[in-house]
């Protein structure tokens, strides 16, 4: 039991104006574990508490290219109402994306897409979620209405490139872009997440390759068939465990600009169609897996996504693969 303090001194008629608000830190403290919380009072306020409880590198990525230094930024929190999540959406989706940034400095930017809004919005709808309950359906004080997800966004990635085109492709590549090109071909992993691998992550004498960056959390393990593994064994050798794996002839690990660049020059070169990107082949190699019968979660496993996700792009492929198979038992 602790103590509220000694208001002999303090006028009868303020002392229980004075005790209430003592007993309401004390109950605040004892609520947070003991430790004096941070006062949170506008939405910037909000977004950085939510990634000292939750820390996540793409949360912090959006809010730092599409919150802090935005109006809404400084918005309280008990003043926030639709109309300003509203007016930060309507930003957020005239904000072009930049696809990638030439040596010259040049930007290259599209539209945003839909998908591309849900998925910035996200993070910020979870950090007003841990502080704020809904408001009243259409009304200002609904905020979560104006956060609302565009629906269908996620269309699958209709272009894919058969055994042969992606093997024309790595004919075209760059020679210091052909590892990294290839290892996309080989396994159906972000490219994000493949620039990221170190010379630690892959263990030869077991052929067992740890992604430990990226979209799907925790470290996954996989281990790897003779093309691959003979192809990771070669990056790895004579480094040390802390060095990129796949390196550009500058030293430097790949990144979203540079391996655009070069896959868009090589397809350019090869005549593949157009649109081909890191994200083609990786679409490419999980239609191939589906079409091959393996099982959806193991698919997803491998691929680092969730089995729903795998489920709803390519199972038209699985039940079209189960169709077939069925129609071979016929005598």
């Amino acid at each position: 039991m602790k103590s509220l303090g000694d208001f002999g001194t303090v006028a009868p008629n303020e002392r229980f104006a004075l005790a209430k608000i003592e007993a309401e830190k004390v109950a605040d403290l004892i609520e947070s574990g003991g430790q004096v919380r941070r006062k949170i009072e506008t939405v910037a306020d909000a977004c950085k508490d939510y990634l000292r409880e939750k820390p996540n590198k793409i949360a912090e990525g959006v809010f730092r290219r599409h919150v802090y230094d935005d109006p809404l930024a400084r918005v309280k929190l008990d003043k926030l109402r639709r109309h300003h999540l509203k007016e930060w959406r309507k930003r957020l989706e005239d904000a072009p994306a930049v696809i990638s940034r030439r040596k010259d400095g040049e930007k290259r930017v599209r539209q945003r897409a839909h998908s591309t809004v849900n998925r910035d919005m996200a993070p910020l709808r979870a950090a007003l979620n841990m502080f704020l309950a809904p408001g009243a359906p259409g009304s200002e004080a609904a905020w979560q209405e104006a956060l609302k997800p565009f629906e269908k966004a996620d269309k699958r990635r209709l272009l894919y490139l058969d055994k042969a085109q992606r093997r024309l492709l790595l004919e075209h590549v760059e020679d210091d872009a052909a590892p990294f090109i290839r290892a996309l071909c080989l396994l159906p992993l972000r490219p994000g997440a493949m620039a990221s691998l170190v010379a630690g992550n892959y263990d030869k004498r077991t052929s067992e390759l740890t992604i430990g960056h990226d979209k799907a959390g925790g470290d996954r393990r996989i281990l790897l068939p003779a093309a691959a593994a003979t192809l990771f064994a070669k990056q790895v050798k004579g480094k040390l465990p802390a060095a990129p794996m796949f390196m550009r002839s500058s030293g430097k690990p790949w990144d979203r600009n540079t391996w655009g660049d070069a896959i868009e020059k090589a397809a350019k070169s090869a005549s593949l169609p157009k649109g081909t990107t890191a994200y083609t082949l990786r679409h490419s190699t999980i239609t191939d897996l589906v079409s091959a019968g393996l099982p959806l979660l193991t698919i997803a496993q491998i691929s680092g996504t969730s089995a729903e996700m795998i489920e709803r792009h390519y199972g038209h492929l699985a039940r079209d693969a189960a169709l077939q198979a069925l129609g071979e038992l016929a005598l």
